[in-house]
């Protein structure tokens, strides 16, 4: 029983998040953090149509075997809640164009808002409390990230893996109904259950691609043991053994004042970053900087090399192994090499979904220019503050021309604007092979969703 549980000082800070997220309601929501997770939501609806027939995504399918009464977009067989989560989740992120929070780079929507849709519709809520769950969740992410900025990478964990879990736990609990007793415990159950390394990146490999949806599965387990009174540690986050032990880097001490200082005052949501390009974060500011220069004329044929000023803590997982990024052994692993990035850039003038295929990485000029980019870190740069891009190319007659980009297009300092995300929208509810009628009552859906008595609807886009 919960009253077995020992006396403490104070409130742990689970117990002060959990009563915030307890008591939230619609109408506490400022609307710019409204307009921000409704453009999380079409976002991430579109990601994802756009995978829905991947190899992995079949791969994911073929290998769960749960059933139930939940939507995974574009698939007819409907699923129980946590296998709605974990599909829905890994669509989102798996080509890597989905939103992140750059206060250090966390991935919200993709595990978020697949995470709250399926508990929603397992539990018959409405529309606004799915915006009070994605909401809470997302702020939980954002805050989590901020404690111990870059600690979570170098101890060789993903952050969006291991916070989604606790951030999933929460935003489910607020979005159904959970007092904070109970979404205390799912945080407490959701810090055994958070996983996810980082060693697809020797390879390229599909993990990652799973992280966000086994975060957002993840979520759903925690929260129905929380909500039958399955007890966890209420000092789940600052405890001797609590999260940032387990999955931080011990040599850069944790803040534990950002988890809960200024709730309901000061939104993180409201800062999500939408990206312009399909591949890792960091990368975005590079591939501005290359279309930059060829469109003011730089012919790609003509770079002899190119030097790029970056941040030492993008080097292990965007420049190294450096044979590895200018020569990636997969579609998916030219989304983290910086090198690819840029050439592909500088050959097509876009990074979307179409530029991280088999044959764009064994095209002879591509790998050509990726065979002559290099690195020298920057102290100065602000990483993991802001991501910007430098790039200094010299040129076959010893020209040299420089390009920069001084922070990440589509956040907020340069967000996206409407027409922007609607476009992106459909193009990858295109690619993934639905036509404009679909792509129009998708959209509408998303738009009217938080205003709505229940969530059914998602059932008309199961096909």
């Amino acid at each position: 029983m919960n009253d077995s549980l020992p006396e403490s000082e104070g409130p742990a800070c689970a117990e002060i998040f959990a009563d915030w997220a307890a008591n939230l309601t619609a109408d506490e929501i400022p609307e710019a953090v409204r307009r921000a997770a409704q453009a999380a939501l079409l976002d991430i609806a579109g990601l994802t149509v756009a995978a829905r027939n991947t190899d992995y995504i079949a791969a994911l399918l073929e290998g769960w075997d749960g059933e139930g009464n939940c939507t995974a977009f574009g698939h007819g067989r409907a699923l129980d809640a946590a296998g709605a989560a974990v599909v829905n989740g890994t669509a989102a992120h798996g080509e890597d164009f989905d939103d992140t929070f750059e206060g250090t780079p966390i991935h919200t929507g993709a595990v978020m808002i697949p995470a709250v849709l399926a508990a929603c519709e397992r539990h018959g809520r409405s529309g606004a409390d799915a915006l009070c769950g994605i909401v809470a969740g997302t702020e939980l992410m954002c805050r989590m990230a901020l404690v111990a900025p870059t600690a979570i990478h170098r101890a060789g964990f993903h952050p969006t893996a291991v916070i989604g879990a606790m951030g999933a736990a929460a935003g489910i609990g607020a979005a159904t109904g959970l007092d904070a007793r109970q979404i205390t415990d799912a945080l407490g159950v959701a810090g055994s259950l958070a996983s996810g390394i980082i060693e697809y990146l020797a390879e390229g490999t599909w993990p990652k691609r799973l992280h966000p949806g086994w975060a957002a599965q993840n979520g759903v387990r925690a929260a129905e043991l929380g909500r039958h009174g399955f007890l966890g540690p209420r000092t789940v986050f600052e405890g001797t053994h609590g999260f940032f032990f387990a999955f931080a880097d011990h040599g850069i001490p944790p803040d534990y004042s950002h988890l809960t200082d200024a709730l309901g005052e000061t939104w993180r949501t409201e800062t999500i970053a939408f990206k312009p390009y399909a591949c890792g974060t960091m990368t975005q500011p590079f591939i501005d900087c290359a279309i930059s220069l060829t469109r003011d004329g730089l012919a790609p044929e003509r770079v002899r090399e190119i030097t790029c000023k970056v941040g030492e803590g993008t080097v292990h997982r965007l420049w190294e192994p450096l044979a590895e990024k200018r020569k990636p052994t997969t579609p998916y692993s030219a989304k983290f090499s910086v090198p690819f990035c840029i050439a592909v850039a500088l050959t097509d003038r876009a990074a979307g979904i179409g530029q991280f295929t088999e044959e764009r990485i064994s095209d002879p000029e591509v790998l050509r220019l990726a065979s002559v980019i290099g690195y020298e870190i920057d102290p100065a740069d602000e990483y993991p503050r802001n991501y910007s891009g430098h790039i200094r190319a010299t040129l076959t007659d010893g020209t040299v021309v420089e390009a920069r980009q001084p922070h990440l297009r589509g956040g907020v300092r340069e967000p996206l604007g409407h027409d922007e995300l609607a476009a992106k929208f459909r193009a990858n509810v295109a690619f993934g092979g639905w036509n404009e009628a679909e792509a129009t009552a998708l959209a509408d859906y998303c738009a009217a969703l938080f205003d709505a008595p229940d969530v059914s609807g998602l059932e008309a886009f199961r096909g």
